[in-house]
């Protein structure tokens, strides 16, 4: 069902939808630590005893069949009692306070951090909590989204080396990225699931946005476009010497949506009869495994990236672990995927943004076609952004001087004496701190300048949610009698809109033409029957037409051509 674009507020007759994904005008609510799975810790299970490992899992899924609680040992680290452990996922829910409305749409945030938890990551951020994710989600709140910030579960090994180092880096790294992805899934089953029943967080099951942050922008690119096994099973993706033995074993950790195909899998996800799709994804400093993937019909991408990211390629490259700064797979940034997203239609939703008037999409697109200085050395030391990129947001910082002082993360930002920051990741001399470390790449790093970036983010982002989203239609109680009431035409328009009432009840009162960012650009006041309204002055794109009238209000999206 297409949910309305226009708040039911009170006040002043109401306003447009758009203002109220816009603008921030609601206090926030937030429920921390919501349960939403449990499932096998590959961070601290130790799988080096096949024989206990076969034991444990069979205890686990034997008790949650038998509807039993899991043995507690499985949940202890430090218990020797088991050598599988199991992690509970949890997740935090900001919601606009005193809202009306039941059904609003959600925004899912996937956190930062290397598939490792901070500062074992070499870094200061890497949880749900961390500052840039804590402001984002408010900031969606205070607008009228839903927003969750969730956990899942970690762990790799970045430190491999030897002549099987990069093997086991890279295998270990695809795995924790796969069951990444099962744990988003397994988190947007449970709002579904939790949306059937008593719909706790009044959310729209049907209007899901992921935000990946960082890493967690691979996991919500991954999640949109990896829909096949036979996609895990590319050449890059299968061990050196054979043709189809893939890092990512299903039986072993289960299929994409992580449910188990055998016994023996080390998952403990099954279905509930909820999907897992969603209807937009954002990447801000992530890359997408393989541009083999997408496909016509995948759902729209917005992606904000540094031009020279050191660690997530902007072009062509090569994954790098920021701890030990060693390679680990080849992948494509966002100046190459969202060339294809254009050249597939996926982004034809975004087409009809006008430029002016809107300062974030005029920067954007300022800067396709353009060449900047890049961070290697000749002959490669030039890039080009691709001029078929609608829904990239490109970041210039300056070039560094040397490649592991470029900036990748420019919005994040964290206190450099709270605990984590502050713990020792390197003794030295002289000793160097996960703050310390995080200021290699982010050297001017403040909350003010995170908070810069977000908003940027947040001007770019939301007008393409709204249509992605399709947050239109009416508001007040009789708005489909009143939208039925109402004929506006043509649609596409050219110079002039004709509005017209075909209920002698049913009197328009006003006419308002609004962007798609929710700013007013022409007001009417309009004589009793049909009105007769210029567009001549108004840029090509798409418009929210609000009409209001003494029977209610509603609105329509027209195409200025």
């Amino acid at each position: 069902m297409r949910k309305s674009l226009l708040a039911l507020l009170v006040l002043s007759g109401g306003i447009v939808c758009a203002q109220r994904y816009t603008t921030k005008g609601f206090q926030v609510k937030v429920t921390q630590n919501v349960e939403y799975a449990v499932n096998i810790d590959f961070l601290t299970s130790d799988f080096s005893n096949q024989g206990q490992v076969a034991t444990d899992v069979t205890a686990i899924k034997t008790a949650l069949a038998m509807g039993q609680p899991i043995p507690a040992t499985h949940f202890d680290p430090n218990d020797p009692g088991s050598d599988v452990k199991v992690a509970r996922l949890r997740m935090d829910i900001y919601e606009p306070m005193n809202d009306t409305i039941t059904d609003r749409p959600v925004i899912v945030y996937v956190h930062t951090g290397n598939f490792l938890p901070p500062p074992l990551n070499g870094g200061p951020t890497g949880r749900k909590e961390d500052s840039t994710a804590v402001y984002l989600c408010r900031e969606w709140a205070k607008r009228g989204f839903v927003a969750v910030a969730l956990s899942y579960r970690l762990g790799w090994n970045p430190l491999a080396s030897g002549p099987t180092g990069p093997i086991v880096r890279r295998a270990t790294l695809l795995n924790a990225v796969y069951r990444a992805i099962h744990d988003v899934k397994e988190c947007v089953r449970s709002l579904k699931e939790d949306e059937s029943n008593s719909n706790t967080y009044g959310i729209d099951p049907d209007k899901i946005v992921l935000y990946g942050q960082g890493s967690g922008g691979y996991v919500a690119l991954a999640y949109a476009t990896l829909d096949k096994q036979s996609e895990t099973e590319i050449q890059k993706f299968v061990y050196p010497g054979t043709t189809d033995s893939s890092y990512v074993q299903p039986n072993l950790v289960g299929d994409i949506e992580g449910f188990a195909p055998s016994p023996a899998a080390l998952t403990l996800y099954a279905p509930n009869g909820f999907s897992s799709d969603v209807s937009m994804v954002v990447n801000a400093g992530g890359a997408l495994a393989d541009t083999s993937w997408l496909e016509a019909g995948d759902v729209p991408m917005v992606s904000f990236q540094c031009i020279r990211d050191p660690f997530a390629p902007f072009g062509e490259g090569t994954v790098i672990v920021p701890t030990t700064q060693e390679d680990v797979v080849d992948v494509q940034g966002a100046n190459v995927f969202m060339a294809k997203v254009n050249a597939l239609g996926n982004n034809s939703v975004f087409s009809g943004i006008p430029s002016t008037g809107d300062p974030f999409t005029t920067r954007a697109r300022s800067m396709y076609g353009v060449q900047y200085d890049y961070i290697y050395a000749p002959p490669f030391n030039k890039i080009t952004i691709n001029s078929n990129v609608e829904g990239l947001f490109a970041f210039e910082r300056p070039l560094g001087a040397s490649l592991f002082q470029n900036e990748g993360s420019p919005w994040e930002w964290w206190i450099a004496t709270d605990p984590i920051p502050s713990t020792v990741i390197a003794p030295g001399p002289p000793p160097i701190t996960a703050h310390m470390a995080g200021l290699q790449s982010n050297p001017d790093m403040s909350p003010a300048k995170g908070k810069t970036y977000v908003d940027t983010i947040m001007g770019y982002m939301i007008p393409r949610v709204i249509l992605a989203l399709e947050l239109e239609a009416g508001i007040g109680l009789h708005e489909n009698m009143v939208a039925g009431a109402v004929k506006m035409y043509p649609n596409p328009v050219h110079n002039t809109l004709f509005i017209k009432s075909e209920d002698s009840d049913v009197d328009i009162e006003t006419v308002e033409i609004l962007d798609v960012s929710g700013r007013m650009v022409s007001k009417h006041v309009i004589e009793p029957g049909r009105a007769e309204l210029s567009t001549a002055h108004l840029n090509p794109g798409v418009y929210m037409v609000r009409v209001t009238t003494n029977q209610g209000a509603f609105a329509s999206r027209i195409m200025k051509e």
